[in-house]
């Protein structure tokens, strides 16, 4: 394959990284400029994988050249300051620079330091946004959708740009670029572009054709792609929104099974995939539909199994891969997919290449890791057992393509870890290679804090770990309770499009269990939380029965039958109210307490559809609320299927949900 992926936009002074792909370890790649901005005076070194840093506003031309072919790559150049700041701005880390993270510790540069790129021509529609006076960065970043059909003997593609919330910029007042992908074979001199739409003749389609887009204002947006398809050997075309998450999983409840704890108290089952195949009925009886695995490879002896020394097999003391693979169909056969935990930044210091490279530089590993300056492997946050990849390294790249085949073919989506500290080029290639022979696999990174650039044709869902916090805030009493929408609503501010999709969570093998921190009230609200705010809703393990230790074997025997009772109503409720899930719109309403419950506990919102509209009240305090809100409800609250009516509004122990009457 080799061609380095579709076309970037990216600003001036940042790195785009250059990779060809499904890499041969033993063939000699060769990159260079072609084409520049007169006044550019930016290369490309003469590694396998590079970065390339463009100097000059503009469009530039990089060549691949590999053993069979030549390929092109385009890169958009926008003025550097257009560079999209703020939260959700940044890219994946880069091999090499190890340790290199922003202010949380988390990875993220500041900035939209982006990945690859193709070619085959820049278009501009209802404005290029290439000026070069200073904007407005207090505008914020923009976004835009792309939508494309078929009139007559064209394909029409149609950008939809939106300011950013906070923007004084009005939709027409943005601009709109387009890029053809390279490796369609269709050129600019095929297409006409309009008032931000783009038009290209059926006749110039040979197999299918990529289009590409941002809107520009004072930064650029997050870019969107559909693909044009020719449907079989006929004149038959189909188009794809190239960026939308598979329609099931916006619908999905997660649940993750931390693998050595979850089912630890089975003394009888042969093998720890057999005492998981045997808890499916309870998962079943729960109501959730996807599981999430923490990852069952071969590993260092650590109980969390993130410290890899084989990617291709299944860890001795979990059981076999035809146990894994039973325990997958068993959960296939109870309507339910499972997400492998997908570890691609590092290894275990176990792992026999570490072992041959470390304090040997003559060893063959050697240039397959990352290394400091003492001798020390590259690593982040000190962690003393793992060693960071280098991804400049083709045997590196091959060896995890070659991983992830191997268990895409028996998963139905990857959870990939670290996913900031993993090329943003790498990421691009997976997807596509994935996407290519299943659509619907689904991609779920793990990025804290999220990144928005990260819905740009590399993952379907992401961590919303800004909910994630705002509730434990909320929680500890630290925030008000009204801050989860301003949470929600940071995901247009961070630049993510209306169709990225989010992870909703409270707690996971990584952190303390939130009724520890935050207590039982609190607790209570803030699961309620999780199956009525627009996203994912995930449970971690024992989070239904009350579990109080985050890895420790679950305490069947002592589950707390009010909390399980709680669950059980709100899996039910989201179940049977699907506005109150992804598809429904999230609204501000106005509301009140009364009594001595204190405001900065209680929190109401709408949630609305053309079919429906309800009215959720989430309170944090440990006493009961009377809450008033400028709607007219049924008082009867979907949750628990009482009255909760009261003389000044309704009453709320922790989660109500009333239906706006007609």
């Amino acid at each position: 394959m080799d061609h380095p992926g579709p076309p970037q936009f990216a600003a001036v002074g940042d790195a785009v990284q250059l990779a060809p792909r499904d890499p041969d370890p033993e063939a000699t790649y060769r990159w260079t400029v072609t084409e520049a901005p007169i006044a550019s005076e930016a290369t490309v070194g003469d590694g396998a994988v590079e970065e390339f840093v463009p100097d000059t506003p503009g469009r530039y031309r990089i060549t691949l050249e590999t053993p069979a072919e030549r390929h092109h790559l385009t890169v958009r150049a926008f003025p550097s300051d257009h560079r999209p700041t703020g939260e959700g701005a940044g890219g994946a880390g880069i091999a090499g620079r190890s340790g290199y993270s922003g202010e949380s510790g988390y990875g993220g540069r500041s900035g939209s330091a982006r990945g690859s790129g193709g070619e085959s021509g820049l278009v501009s529609g209802s404005g290029s946004g290439a000026r070069e006076q200073s904007p407005e960065h207090e505008d914020g970043r923009p976004r835009v959708r792309l939508d494309a059909e078929i009139e007559g003997e064209e394909a029409v593609v149609r950008a939809t740009p939106t300011p950013h919330p906070d923007s004084s910029r009005d939709a027409s007042d943005l601009g709109v670029e387009f890029l053809l992908d390279d490796r369609d074979g269709v050129t600019r001199g095929d297409v006409t572009v309009g008032e931000r739409e783009l038009r290209i003749p059926l006749v110039a389609i040979d197999e299918r054709v990529r289009v590409h887009g941002v809107a520009v204002g004072a930064s650029y947006s997050v870019a969107d792609a559909v693909s044009v398809d020719r449907l079989g050997d006929g004149d038959d075309v189909g188009v794809t929104r190239l960026n939308d998450p598979p329609a099931w999983a916006t619908d999905a409840t997660l649940y993750e099974i931390y693998v050595r704890g979850y089912a630890a108290d089975d003394d009888e089952a042969e093998t720890t995939f057999e005492a998981l195949e045997k808890r499916l009925d309870y998962l079943e009886e729960l109501g959730v539909d996807t599981l999430w695995l923490t990852p069952v490879l071969q590993h260092d002896g650590a109980p969390h199994g993130y410290n890899i020394t084989d990617f291709f097999s299944i860890a001795d003391d979990l059981g076999d891969r035809e146990d894994y693979e039973a325990f997958v169909d068993a959960a296939h056969d109870r309507g339910m997919k499972v997400l492998f935990d997908l570890v691609l930044n590092h290894s275990a210091r176990d792992h026999e290449w570490f072992q041959d490279a470390y304090r040997n530089p003559d060893s063959p590993y050697r240039d397959r890791y990352e290394w400091q300056e003492s001798g020390e492997p590259g690593t982040y946050f000190d962690w003393e057992l793992i060693a960071n990849f280098d991804f400049t390294s083709l045997e590196v790249r091959r060896h995890l393509l070659d991983a992830a085949d191997t268990w895409a073919a028996v998963a139905d989506g990857f959870r990939c870890d670290m996913a900031w500290a993993v090329p943003e080029s790498f990421w691009k290639e997976l997807r596509e290679r994935l996407k290519a022979r299943d659509s619907e696999f689904l991609l779920l990174d793990e990025t804290i804090p999220y990144i928005a650039d990260f819905h740009e044709g590399m993952f379907d869902v992401h961590f919303d770990t800004t909910l994630y916090f705002t509730l434990r805030q909320v929680g500890r009493g630290h925030e008000p309770a009204d801050s989860v929408l301003d949470a929600i609503e940071g995901r247009a501010r961070s630049g993510f499009p209306d169709h990225a999709a989010f992870m909703l969570y409270l707690e996971n093998h990584d952190e303390t269990r939130y009724l520890v921190e935050c207590g039982d009230d609190a607790a209570k609200a803030a699961a309620g939380a999780l199956f009525t705010l627009p996203g994912i809703p995930m449970l971690y393990g024992g989070q239904e029965l009350g579990q109080r230790g985050n890895r420790d074997p679950l305490a069947w025997d002592h589950a707390r039958e009010e909390i399980r009772d709680h669950y059980d109503d709100l899996l039910a409720l989201r179940e049977a109210h699907p506005v109150l899930g992804s598809a429904g719109d999230l609204g501000r309403v106005d509301y009140e307490t009364a009594g001595t419950a204190d405001p900065d506990d209680v929190v109401a919102f709408t949630r609305e559809s053309e079919a429906a509209s309800y009215v959720v009240l989430l309170n944090f305090g440990s006493e009961a609320a009377v809450v008033g809100v400028d709607e007219t409800v049924d008082a009867t609250d979907l949750v628990s299927g009482e009255s909760r009516a009261a003389a000044e509004g309704l009453t709320v122990e922790d989660v109500g949900v009333f239906a706006v009457a007609d």
